[in-house]
């Protein structure tokens, strides 16, 4: 895994195209299975690096391997951000980041109207992504003239702001005495994972614990509740959108607040959306938070560019493979990514839509609860394959903490304590 190659001839485009139409088909698969996250697929592709190097390199100079697999990452990236709606939707086994939209989704599906929360999930990533692109550019150059150092200076109080809010949103004592403590617990978690030098190695190599942590926290609790989904009425779609791009605009802000600053993933962004400018129709407010969650994968790019860290665990795997050859304005690397993610934003509102139709014919013959078992088995798999047995400890006590707040029927947002109370504890002390 090298720097990359700042000298970038016309041919490549040919190859990082082709690359994006395959991240693009691999993230409509990672955005449809529920409980898998493009970032598990990231790191398995980290892990096989060596091996597709050497096949890639067959038909191409193997400088450009590391732009080329990032480049099928990056599409991959932005793709899943748009299809993992559907899932929470249609499935009931929400994305990590598309939490907060599982029950105003249930409801659609509910009342036969599936087909407008998907739609209104489509328009709201489009919109993100087309203003994320316009904007990356403006703000890289921004970012690279001082804007970035003003802002570091601010980051631990914005995420203080954050976790503060996100308790005090919860309902009643009760709820803000637990949010308070799950943020705690899921923070120790994130903090032992991170800090701990636990080993873990699988069978694969040796993966990241942050995996079966997030995986535990989030994505087993989903599907475990998804268990009990009740039967499906028939769904009907007008075709017709059933919102405009008002919403879409609105979550561009929260999603480049959360694609900068560290710990604050989408799903708290959009858990401050709906504090800061709610949306009483669900339709609008799942539009805002599909438009952070792509915006935020996409400003995630510029956020490597300009620090050299990422934001999440793709862009942190771009790292590893192209080195600080995508750093500085307009890096030739920068630029082919960029394309990439616009190719992959086309694509992915035509997928999802497609996905969306399908999943909404198969409805009442889709037997969720089988389904959801089968993924929770090659969760576990993966688990063990990329981190070992302590891998598969830390899924445990993550999920045992992530079913917390189905128990006493609450919302699991404090949950993404387990990434901002570290980088709180780390800027403090």
């Amino acid at each position: 895994m090298g720097a990359g190659s700042r000298a970038v001839g016309p041919e490549i485009v040919f190859f990082v195209l082709a690359a994006c139409l395959i991240g693009s088909l691999i993230g409509t698969f990672t955005g449809t299975v529920p409980g898998i996250h493009v970032n598990t697929l990231a790191s398995i592709m980290l892990v096989s690096y060596p091996a597709m190097e050497s096949m890639v390199s067959s038909f191409t100079s193997v400088q450009y391997v590391p732009i080329i697999v990032s480049s099928c990452i990056m599409s991959a990236a932005v793709v899943h951000s748009f299809v993992d709606f559907v899932p929470s939707v249609f499935i009931g086994a929400p994305d990590p980041d598309e939490v907060l939209t599982t029950l105003p989704g249930h409801r659609l599906l509910m009342q036969g109207h599936g087909m407008r929360a998907v739609r209104a999930a489509a328009i709201g990533s489009a919109v993100g992504a087309a203003s994320a692109i316009l904007l990356a550019i403006p703000i890289q150059y921004l970012m690279l003239n001082g804007l970035a150092e003003q802002l570091d200076l601010f980051t631990v109080s914005v995420l203080i702001f954050t976790l503060s809010a996100i308790v005090l949103k919860e309902k009643g004592m009760r709820n803000k005495v637990w949010a308070a403590v799950l943020v705690a617990v899921s923070g120790a978690l994130g903090l032992i994972c991170m800090d701990l030098p636990i080993p873990s190695a699988g069978i694969l190599g040796e993966g990241a614990l942050l995996f079966p942590l997030l995986t535990g926290l989030f994505g087993i609790p989903a599907l475990l509740s998804s268990f009990k989904n009740a039967s499906v009425p028939k769904q009907l779609d007008d075709g017709m959108p059933p919102v405009d791009h008002i919403p879409g605009i609105k979550g561009v802000i929260m999603g480049a607040v959360a694609g900068w600053f560290p710990g604050i993933t989408a799903t708290a962004g959009a858990s401050l959306s709906s504090i800061f400018i709610p949306e009483d129709r669900p339709e609008r407010f799942i539009s805002v938070v599909a438009s952070i969650g792509t915006v935020t994968s996409i400003f995630s790019l510029v956020t490597l560019s300009v620090s050299g860290s990422g934001r999440s665990g793709t862009v942190l795997v771009i790292r590893e493979m192209i080195g600080d050859s995508v750093s500085g304005f307009c890096s030739p690397e920068f630029l082919l990514l960029l394309l990439c993610a616009a190719v992959a934003s086309f694509l992915g509102y035509h997928i999802t839509i497609a996905v969306g139709k399908m999943m909404s014919g198969m409805t009442d013959r889709i037997d969720s609860a089988l389904l959801n078992k089968a993924v929770l088995c090659l969760i576990v798999l993966l688990v063990l394959l990329l981190t070992g047995p302590f891998g598969l400890l830390i899924l445990a006590v993550a999920t045992a903490v992530g079913l917390i707040p189905l128990d006493l029927d609450m919302g699991r947002i404090p949950l993404t304590g387990c990434l901002m109370l570290p980088v709180i504890i780390h800027g403090l002390f």
